[in-house]
């Protein structure tokens, strides 16, 4: 119960990586609020039901998450969306990922600023798509990459106030499917990661022991974007688009 009277404030925690985030630490002892456009499939302390990417719901959401008297340990920005891109990606679908992935992480540390508890955490989803792309993934990609810089600029700016750090997944199956052959043989780990991966690791940004640690983008992809894969490499054979 590491982190027992203690507040945690996850968005996106209906599903997925955010679920799992909200779940590690709940099991730890903390007080989750959430929010997501999607009903909350756990129980929280507190659930906001709408649009991070709306002004408002962001405003209520800061204003009512906590009580009173009350303080923020944590907090975890996690939501997101993809648009696709230069294939269909336009210009308000653009900006929607943006406002999301980037103006919402930003502004929502704003509002809450005022009420981070002494050791503050912030911890900003990001991936490693910030820094390698699959083709007409552009609205997603550029999200990442501004939430990636984002948090450095939030670390200095939050000095002695809170402690604001990034982690970059990489392959995380959400489904819980199971993948071996070349799915598995291209992370030097042996195999795809989990949602419970990155819980991990947030947990570790968020603890004492990373106390030293601010500013930084953590990669937890299994080894996957420092494995370079070729044609008959790791059961994985290239395909002729044409």
């Amino acid at each position: 119960m590491a982190f027992e009277g203690r507040t945690a404030l996850v968005t996106g925690c209906s599903r997925g990586i955010g679920a799992a985030v909200a779940r590690a630490f709940r099991e730890q002892g903390a007080r989750v609020a959430g929010i997501d456009l999607d009903p909350a499939q756990d129980e929280l302390d507190f659930f906001v039901q709408g649009d991070i990417g709306d002004q408002k719901t962001l405003e209520r959401f800061a204003a009512e998450a906590i009580p009173a008297s009350g303080q923020v340990d944590f907090l975890i920005n996690n939501a997101m969306i993809t648009r696709g891109g230069l294939d269909a990606c336009g210009y308000e679908g653009f900006l929607e990922v943006l406002r999301v992935g980037v103006a919402a992480p930003y502004y929502l540390t704003k509002l809450l600023a005022p009420r981070f508890a002494p050791g503050a955490c912030v911890v900003n989803l990001s991936s490693t798509r910030a820094f390698q792309s699959q083709a007409n993934t552009e609205s997603y990609t550029a999200a990442k990459g501004g939430i990636t810089a984002l948090t450095h600029g939030m670390a200095v700016s939050l000095a002695g106030k809170a402690r604001v750090n990034a982690i970059a997944p990489g392959w995380i199956d959400t489904t819980g499917s199971a993948f071996s052959g070349g799915d598995a043989d291209q992370h030097p780990a042996g195999r795809v990661g989990k949602p419970s991966d990155i819980a991990a690791a947030v947990l570790f940004l968020c603890g004492d022991g990373a106390s030293f640690i601010t500013g930084q983008t953590l990669v937890v992809d299994g080894g996957m974007s420092r494995l370079m894969v070729y044609h008959g490499d790791r059961g994985w054979a290239y395909q002729d688009p044409q």
